[in-house]
């Protein structure tokens, strides 16, 4: 018999990266994609390790999704990240072509719905999901990182 998982299962893992990213003084969004129930990539924010301001979760989950299914076209897949997807990551999710997006809280100001990025026409979203726990150690983080400095 073949499990099926809901969304709130998947953006359990993606809250698990998101942990993973604020263990190492990332801003905590963690991200994965699935295919056919299966999670095919993990990522989590690593901007400050690569000195990148593209590593972002959902770069990294794209790459190593595609890297996974061999081609750059996500489709049939879902990404699942703890944080709207800004407006970069946006494009390149259009550009992959992904069939939905499934995101935890909202960026009020820099999310892609807030800045009014185009996703592809055939991408489903879906916010929301498991949302107060996702703003909830975006907050930890950054009261953190305020009482260090």
């Amino acid at each position: 018999m073949i499990q099926v998982f809901d969304d709130a299962y998947f953006m359990k893992k993606a809250l698990q990266e998101a942990e993973t990213a604020f263990s190492k003084g990332e801003i905590p969004v963690g991200a994965i994609i699935v295919a056919n129930n299966q999670i095919i990539a993990r990522a989590h924010n690593l901007t400050e390790q690569l000195a990148d301001v593209t590593a972002h979760a959902e770069m990294q989950a794209i790459t190593a999704a595609a890297s996974f299914i061999g081609g750059k076209y996500l489709l049939d897949c879902t990404l699942y990240v703890t944080l709207e997807p800004c407006q970069m990551c946006a494009g390149a999710l259009y550009w992959s072509q992904i069939s939905k997006i499934v995101f935890g809280a909202t960026d009020v100001e820099r999310g892609c719905g807030a800045l009014g990025t185009k996703l592809h026409p055939k991408t489903k979203i879906v916010g929301g999901v498991l949302a107060e726990e996702s703003a909830d150690l975006m907050k930890r983080f950054f009261i953190e990182k305020r009482n260090l400095n």
